[in-house]
């Protein structure tokens, strides 16, 4: 018996679960990405992900996808960014694809798979279907995010000085930050709260840095007027 949700007529297509896992490392933004080995797009780096299952649903799928590539326990954020449905995206047969954004604090360095690794998101290679683009569609979510949110809890380590969180901010926003105006935006906020301890003296000595962490582990709206924006637009 034909279903009436797939006939001849109206087909059903296959779905997949994709991921975008991103990183501060060495003081840059890096994404996820494995190689392909086979065709199409032999040799060129993909988004984590795979088919959704006919019995499961999207969040247990990318659950599944990336646990193949990095524990998913290490995640700090995960949210559902977007879904492809470009007929012709994929070159095989047409194929819709949800597409996730996933946040790593930087101080952890998960082991990858040998077909896997970090990749700058300002200097990407050569990017199978239409992945690269979707990198871009979650470089723009975290951005937007983070001036309004307190989604870097979600990139920053458990503590860090205000001058390493600084290190973050301008990585994942792309452009410079003073540290003074992003002490006093967030502590006004609410965002932040000092630990009572300080880091350790460096070579040069001077006074040890204050250490501090985010209030809230999980996503919070902080300011919905977005006072964190580009140079060029205020």
């Amino acid at each position: 018996m034909t279903s009436v949700w797939s006939s001849p007529e109206r087909p059903a297509f296959p779905h997949q679960a994709l991921a975008v896992v991103l990183q501060v490392r060495g003081a840059r933004l890096h994404v996820m990405l494995w190689r392909r080995a086979k065709e199409p797009f032999a040799g060129a780096w993909a988004l984590p992900g795979g088919p959704l299952l006919p019995d499961e649903t999207l969040g247990a799928s990318i659950g599944r996808q990336l646990a193949a590539k990095v524990e998913v326990a290490q995640l700090a954020h995960l949210e559902q960014l977007e879904t492809r449905s470009d007929p012709h995206r994929d070159p095989r047969s047409r194929t819709v694809a949800t597409a996730y954004l996933g946040l790593l604090p930087g101080n952890l360095d998960p082991v990858l798979p040998a077909d896997t690794a970090w990749h700058p998101v300002d200097a990407l290679p050569e990017t199978a279907f239409d992945h690269g683009s979707i990198v871009g569609s979650g470089l723009e979510r975290l951005r937007a995010k983070l001036s309004y949110t307190n989604v870097a809890f979600a990139l920053a380590p458990p503590t860090f000085s205000i001058a390493e969180l600084r290190e973050v901010y301008v990585a994942a926003l792309g452009y410079e930050v003073t540290a003074t105006n992003l002490q006093r935006v967030l502590l006004r906020r609410g965002v932040l709260e000092p630990t009572g301890e300080t880091a350790a003296s460096g070579r040069a000595g001077g006074r040890p840095a204050a250490l501090y962490r985010f209030a809230t582990a999980s996503l919070e709206v902080t300011d919905p007027f977005a006072v964190l924006k580009p140079p060029a637009a205020r």
